[in-house]
């Protein structure tokens, strides 16, 4: 055979065998869809990468103080939860892993999951745990630390030079 001839009957030869029909056996499958308003979350670093399995902890608007609802987030740093509807408010979502969260408020209207009245507000400026914004008495005793590193710097370097001199 010729180089021709074979380069026409390879590739007749593939299809020929890959057109073949082949018995597929596989399991059923059963799906289900709700319409639920979902809140997602999705949690990552400065950078913009993707907080993975972090802790998630949401607490609802009648109850601030206990958790109503925990769970951890996926490899891309989402979470998904659908808030009690009967309970309108501030739902605070807090996100933490090894040191590093973040505190944000999702204000739901009367009688809304959300999207529906477009009532859905998220202030991610409110209850920030980052080390992006200092209370006043950080901030003051930070200072404090600077001054006192100077004045002990100051009183270090004139210590040296009088021992030098005696």
């Amino acid at each position: 055979m010729s180089l021709f001839q074979w380069k026409v009957i390879t590739p007749l030869i593939f299809v020929s065998i890959f057109s073949w029909p082949i018995r597929a056996t596989a399991h059923g499958v059963k799906i289900e869809a709700k319409n639920t308003q979902a809140i997602e979350i999705y949690a990552q670093y400065d950078n913009g990468e993707p907080i993975s399995n972090t802790q998630v902890t949401v607490y609802a608007p009648q109850d601030p103080a206990t958790p109503w609802l925990q769970g951890t987030s996926d490899q891309s740093g989402k979470f998904v939860f659908v808030p009690d509807s009967s309970q309108p408010g501030n739902w605070a979502v807090q996100v933490r892993k090894a040191g590093h969260g973040k505190m944000i408020n999702i204000t739901l209207g009367e009688g809304t999951a959300g999207a529906d009245s477009g009532e859905v507000r998220t202030d991610f400026s409110t209850s920030n745990n980052s080390n992006s914004s200092y209370t006043a008495p950080q901030k003051l005793l930070m200072g404090a630390a600077i001054i006192w590193g100077f004045v002990g710097t100051a009183l270090f370097f004139l210590r040296g030079k009088s021992n030098a001199h005696s």
